[in-house]
């Protein structure tokens, strides 16, 4: 197939636009993937007042009189995909994305973090934005500020490549045996897309991953209801919020 008919240098027919009556939001954005996360940051910064904007397949709430933003809560990469364009339309430059991941690796346990560097994508959304030589990555003046809070807080956290899938019930034993000998650290479902979009938009991207579950020896063990689990994830969000809101962006 040609590049003309793969339509590579074109826009979509249907482009992210600000609506007259979408909001004007900030540089920054912080992505909470999970319906949990969303909700305790919001109650968090602002229990009262948040401003919501209800796009149907996301929300936005502005709080602090609309010096913070929040969003979410996004299932799978095509949805967070759509979301972020829209953010960007709507003057987004900066996204920082909070979300949940199951681990591979034996020395990363339910309650641990992970800084995802690069991805690799078994996701349908990332081959429609074509990105040249480019790799797909998160940010990497946003990482080192992200690994810089945790150190001072004293959090564990792993840096390092995610599995993005589509489709959590085909996370095989073979495949799982496969990445987890490659040194992938976790599989998640959106973030190999989250990169390449940022990188075909020029934004900058960062992401923090909390494991809520672990495959590595091939026996699923889940954490969702783990004391330790819960509170870290909320000490992930708290963090994130305060990088976001601090300024000094390099």
């Amino acid at each position: 197939m040609t590049r003309s008919m793969n339509g590579d240098g074109e826009e979509g027919l249907i482009r992210p636009m600000k609506g007259k009556n979408d909001p004007s939001i900030g540089p920054d954005v912080l992505l909470a993937l999970i319906p949990q996360d969303l909700v305790y940051l919001i109650q968090h910064v602002q229990p009262e007042g948040a401003v919501l904007h209800d796009l149907a397949f996301f929300r936005i709430y502005q709080v602090s009189g609309g010096a913070i933003t929040l969003c979410g809560p996004f299932l799978g990469a095509p949805q967070a995909v759509m979301g972020v364009e829209k953010l960007i339309a709507l003057g987004a430059k900066r996204v920082w994305v909070l979300g949940w991941c199951g681990s591979l690796q034996p020395d990363l346990r339910i309650g641990d973090l992970v800084i995802p560097t690069e991805a690799v994508s078994e996701e349908g959304t990332s081959q429609h934005y074509p990105i040249g030589d480019n790799l797909a990555t998160t940010d990497g003046g946003l990482n080192q500020r992200l690994e810089t809070a945790l150190q001072k807080d004293g959090y564990a956290f792993k840096k390092g490549p995610v599995w993005t899938t589509d489709a959590p019930y085909r996370e095989t034993p073979g495949k799982i045996r496969a990445y987890r000998d490659k040194g992938v650290l976790a599989v998640e479902m959106e973030m190999s897309a989250l990169m390449t979009l940022a990188v075909f938009r020029s934004i900058r991207l960062t992401g923090l991953l909390v494991v809520s579950d672990e495959l590595f020896d091939l026996k699923w063990r889940t954490g969702f209801g783990d004391p330790k689990f819960k509170a870290i994830s909320r000490r992930a969000a708290e963090l994130l919020l305060q990088l976001m809101t601090s300024g000094n962006h390099p």
